[in-house]
This record gives C-alpha cells, structure tokens and sequence, in this order.
C-alpha cells in the first residue's frame, strides 16, 4: 500500500486534503452546472407549455380576419409573458458557460 492510511494520495496529510478539498470542488461545479441546466429547461418547457395552454383555451369567432385580429390580441398579451421565461432560461444557460 502507498502512503499513510492506505490511501493513493500519498503520505502527507496535507496531500490527502488537498486532493479531498479539489474533488469537493469539482463535484460542486458539476452540480451547479446540472442545476442550471435543469432550471432553464424547465424554464423553456414553462413557457412553451404555458402559451400553448392559453391559445388552446382562447376561443375565437367571426371572420377569418376577426379571428386573425382577436389571435393577434391574445399574442400581445402572451408573448412579453413568454419571452420573460425565455430570457430566464437564457440567461441560466448564459451563466453555464461563462
């Protein structure tokens, strides 16, 4: 076996914590790199799951141009709400790779 303990850092303590304290490190970067994965895609499905539903829930009559004018209407109101999820989950991917 090499070094104390029987661990393959080596003999020195302070080897052993170093080693210890940067694999601590890296596993904590990796899991805030899936966290923030995780967090814009939810994000992402969110807003496309949540413009869908109210399109679907719209109910719109008259002429085709009415019905043009009226799904106009609901997209103005809709697509700022969309765009804020969006951009959340751009900018969880944005801190990802910075």
């Amino acid at each position: 076996m090499e070094g104390g303990f029987g661990f393959p850092f080596g003999g020195d303590p302070d080897d052993l914590m170093r080693g210890l304290r940067e694999f601590a490190e890296r596993q904590t970067e990796a899991m805030q790199e899936t966290q923030r994965e995780q967090f814009a895609t939810l994000t992402l499905n969110t807003a496309v799951e949540l413009t869908g539903a109210a399109l679907k829930r719209f109910q719109v009559s008259g002429s085709a141009d009415e019905q043009a004018v009226a799904l106009r209407d609901a997209m103005r109101v809709l697509f700022p709400e969309a765009v804020a999820l969006v951009s959340a989950a751009r900018q969880g991917f944005m801190r990802e790779s910075s």
